[in-house]
């Protein structure tokens, strides 16, 4: 059985999440690492970093060429399961701003095919500050859908008015906790019920651990929640029980 068939089976039933609410809106969390909005049927995943093992290659540092494949047949398998009419990629889609043009033809088809028949918004990041080469979709630096807001990264205010309904990435959050006496760390959705950061969903992407300083701008101390990803279902913590790299 090759990655894509097995990730699509994976999916075939119907799909569980996590609901939670965001600004007063309905959403599920996937233990992909992906956000749906049913009832805007609606897929947000944030920072795939395709081609980013070409991106360390070209400065002769030599990674496994697989991070994009892997990534596209990830996101074929959720794509396949949650068929949404439309699709928003928070950015950082591309490692750099020339990761699109280097996108091999197997993988642009692939890309291209997952966009036919919806709505495709890429979100510019600090990797892809620039539209997608030869790709469809429209491009923004951020955008609304009703009192949700979706953008790379995100406003380091507590309770400011434009954080309210921020949808965002960029930080590619993991939590750590000890149980039983084994540590676990795991990448992570992390949240107080006014803004959402998802996890990084690229196969060959690192993670900030959620007890960073830098996330001290973002949410208020011990007063948010995360959900760690795990196999076919997601861990909600509360921030009391994490601990730092």
């Amino acid at each position: 059985m090759n990655v894509l068939t097995s990730h699509m089976r994976k999916y075939e039933a119907a799909p569980v999440c996590h609901d939670i609410q965001i600004n007063g809106q309905l959403v599920g969390l996937h233990d992909s690492g992906i956000l749906w909005w049913p009832e805007e049927s609606l897929l947000v995943v944030a920072d795939l970093h395709l081609e980013k093992g070409s991106s360390y290659a070209r400065r002769g540092v030599m990674l496994p060429p697989y991070d994009t494949g892997a990534t596209l047949e990830k996101l074929a398998g959720v794509m396949d399961a949650f068929d949404p009419a439309c699709v928003i990629c928070l950015g950082d889609s591309f490692h750099d701003a020339d990761g699109s043009d280097r996108l091999p033809a197997p993988y642009r088809a692939m890309l291209t095919t997952l966009q036919l028949g919806r709505e495709w918004i890429w979100v510019t990041g600090n990797h892809d500050p620039v539209a997608p080469v030869r790709l469809c979709g429209e491009t923004v630096e951020e955008i609304s859908v009703g009192p949700l807001k979706f953008r790379h990264e995100p406003v380091e205010e507590i309770g400011a008015e434009r954080a309210a309904g921020e949808i965002c990435g960029h930080l590619h959050p993991v939590a750590r906790v000890r149980r039983f006496g084994r540590s676990i760390r795991r990448a992570c959705f992390i949240t107080d019920g006014t803004r959402l950061v998802l996890p990084a969903f690229g196969a060959l992407t690192g993670g900030l651990n959620v007890t960073d300083r830098a996330y001290s701008a973002l949410f208020s101390r011990r007063q948010f929640s995360v959900f760690m990803l795990g196999n076919d279902r997601l861990f909600p913590f509360t921030a009391s029980r994490l601990v730092g790299d």
